[in-house]
This record gives C-alpha cells, structure tokens and sequence, in this order.
C-alpha cells in the first residue's frame, strides 16, 4: 500500500465508524503502540472531519497482558494514557496496524478490562493478514492482504518510522514453522 492507500484506507474506516456508531458521540479511540497509537491519531483527525466532532484518542500498553512474553524479546513496557472521559460506557474502538493471530487483541481486550466498562468495543485495523489463532476479528479493516505464515507484513507510518507511510510483504524467517518475533513494524 501507498501512501494514498493508507490514506483512502483510513478515511474509508472513519465513514464507517461513523455509520455504525451513528455519529461519533461516546466514543474513544484507543491506539495499541507504536503504530495503532499513531493511527487512531489519524482516525480523529478524520473522524472531526466528517462529523466536526473531537473524538478523545488515548494509548494501551499490553505488553504485561501478552501471553507469549517467554517468546518474544523482552520490552519494556509503554504508559497507557486514557483521556480524562475514561473507558466507561463509552464505545471503545480499539486501533492497530496489523491483525494477525488475534493475540494482541486478546491481550488488549484483557488490559482494557483493567481500566473500566466500556458499553462496547470494536476493533479497527490497517491490515488483516489472516491466520487467527483466536475467534477475534476487525470490525473495520483498511485492507485484507492474504499471505503464508514466512511472509511479514511491514508498516510504516510517517511520525513513527524515518521513512513515509507503505504497507509491504516481505518473507521472512521463520522458527519451529512460526513467523520471527515482530519488530519494527512487522508482522
């Protein structure tokens, strides 16, 4: 994807946001780091566009609610920031790049629960790559890129990365028939 894609992609989710929300009232936009976070920026930003109205975005860390954190190289964990409105009653739209195994989600889904009720919460992704490991999926997808378990998907967003916004594939290495750990971007 092109930076235009990107572009088209995330103002095509934004629309749609919006109708099933009828409106943007009550939400919060919730961007996973690093790039979920920089992407439901994105999303308010077009969101106040198409309805005028300021959508709260906040940041959830879930690095600590990860089930795989023997497997994967160790990270420290990132604030989670919430808006002063918090997580209560409000539709939740959780924000990422890429959906793969659904584990993230899992993992966010377990730390928003540490946060509040919200009344419902919904998932937004750039990608959806396929392969879930876990009954999850997005309610808003910007693309479905099909690929094989040696393929990674890699983002990168201006803001984030040193270079502009692309989504690629790329194959990659794998280990005991999985995907090398994600980093940078990549899935």
């Amino acid at each position: 994807m092109s930076e235009p894609d990107i572009s088209r992609a995330l103002r095509r989710i934004a629309h749609e946001v919006v109708e099933h929300n009828k409106g943007a009232d009550d939400l919060l936009l919730l961007g996973i780091p690093t790039r979920g976070v920089e992407l439901a920026r994105r999303l308010a930003a077009l969101l106040h566009d198409v309805e005028g109205a300021r959508v709260p975005v906040g940041e959830l860390d879930i690095t600590m609610f990860r089930d795989d954190l023997r497997h994967q190289p160790t990270r420290a964990p990132l604030p989670t920031r919430i808006p002063p409105e918090g997580v209560d009653d409000r539709v939740v739209v959780l924000v990422d790049d890429v959906l793969y195994s659904g584990r993230t989600i899992r993992a966010a889904l377990d730390a928003l629960s540490d946060l509040g009720r919200p009344r419902a919460v919904r998932l937004a992704v750039l990608v959806d790559r396929g392969h879930r490991e876990l009954p999850i999926r997005a309610d808003h997808v910007g693309k479905n890129l099909p690929t094989s378990h040696t393929e990674r998907v890699m983002v990168r967003l201006a803001g984030v990365d040193e270079s502009g916004d692309s989504v690629s594939i790329a194959v990659g290495e794998t280990r005991a028939g999985r995907p090398s750990a994600p980093e940078g971007g990549t899935r």
